[in-house]
């Protein structure tokens, strides 16, 4: 098991129950297991166009999420990124012993460029970000989904050129392969759960439970059978988020139930989407009532500024022997 692991996430947008039931959960559990060193990346927010005015609150809002779902500050790092620019200093040395035929194959580049009129080199480049992000902490371990394992090797390729051409500096961090689930739209069970869909195609974690109610019993179910299929994408997506739910409730017979009566074909699918609204809620009702009192409260502020001062000191120390080793600066000490 990794000793040090991060991660981070993008403060745009709502958190969706896809954020929630395949990672976020996942960060609660690692926090157990692990030093854990969670990040809000507002750098990496900017390479699309954002209203300024709204980036900051976005970033406190999703630090509330976070927080509600269960990150723990007494026992994680919790903090934006754009408080620790070490970020973006490191990136920069990176980026000079990064080929440019390594970023120009970057996947998520070219899906992202293709939807946007104006392209920034900033888009281009950010996945040096979010290799400087990991190695500034020295992690040895990433919690990923599938669509994140080529960025993660490439930090793995620039820590090891890094270190073959300045000495041991960091690990090659490793994928942690969790429990995650790959949560797909209700409104589309082919394409995954995403904000940028449009609000149709997610559930939020905090949103009102009249339009959760709305968007479940909304949801499409039967879109056709792919030949050796048994099951439709839109009914297996509900019986995904509800084996998840009611694993995380406690609730050990609903599933079996609901599976046996669609194998015997009695299921109703009216049934299957009110249990799965019902547990759903289980599951957030909680979330949403710690969100509230921690607004309340408004220590998200002070848990952000005591998590920015705990990730600059390791920071630093990183920066000190990247300094040294690369010969910047006027001096030896960094």
């Amino acid at each position: 098991m990794a000793k040090r692991i991060f991660s981070g996430i993008q403060p745009t947008g709502t958190l969706h129950i896809g954020n929630y039931l395949g990672a976020i959960r996942n960060w609660v559990d690692l926090q157990r297991q692990a030093e854990c060193i969670y990040c809000v990346v507002d750098y990496h927010a900017i390479t699309i166009d954002v209203d300024p005015k709204t980036l900051r609150s976005a970033s406190h809002s999703m630090a509330l999420d976070l927080l509600a779902c269960g990150v723990d500050p007494a026992r994680s790092i919790l903090f934006v990124q754009a408080d620790v620019p070490q970020h973006t200093e490191l990136a920069w040395i990176l980026s000079c012993v990064t080929s440019y035929g390594d970023v120009a194959r970057m996947t998520q580049f070219k899906d992202k460029s293709e939807k946007q009129e104006f392209v920034t080199a900033g888009l281009f480049t950010y996945p040096i970000l979010q290799a400087a992000d990991i190695l500034m902490y020295r992690a040895d371990g990433v919690p990923v989904g599938e669509d994140q394992v080529q960025h993660l090797e490439l930090s793995r390729r620039i820590a090891r050129r890094f270190n073959s051409r300045f000495g041991e500096v960091f690990p090659e961090p490793e994928p942690i392969v969790t429990k995650g689930a790959r949560i797909m739209s209700l409104a589309d069970p082919t394409s995954k759960m995403s904000k940028s869909a449009g609000e149709a195609h997610y559930v939020g974690v905090m949103e009102r439970e009249a339009s959760i109610r709305r968007k479940v019993r909304s949801a499409v179910t039967d879109v056709g059978l792919a030949p050796g299929e048994t099951m439709s994408p839109g009914v297996a997506n509900l019986f995904l988020i509800l084996d998840i739910a009611c694993e995380l409730v406690g609730d050990a017979t609903t599933v079996a139930e609901l599976r046996a009566d669609f194998v015997e074909g009695k299921l109703l699918y009216s049934r299957l989407k009110d249990t799965v609204f019902e547990r759903l809620m289980d599951v957030l009702r909680p979330i949403q009532e710690r969100r509230a009192k921690l607004a309340a409260s408004g220590e998200v502020l002070d848990i952000l500024g005591d998590g920015a001062r705990r990730a600059t000191a390791i920071a630093e120390e990183t920066m000190s022997d990247v300094r040294r080793r690369v010969g910047l600066g006027s001096s030896d000490v960094g």
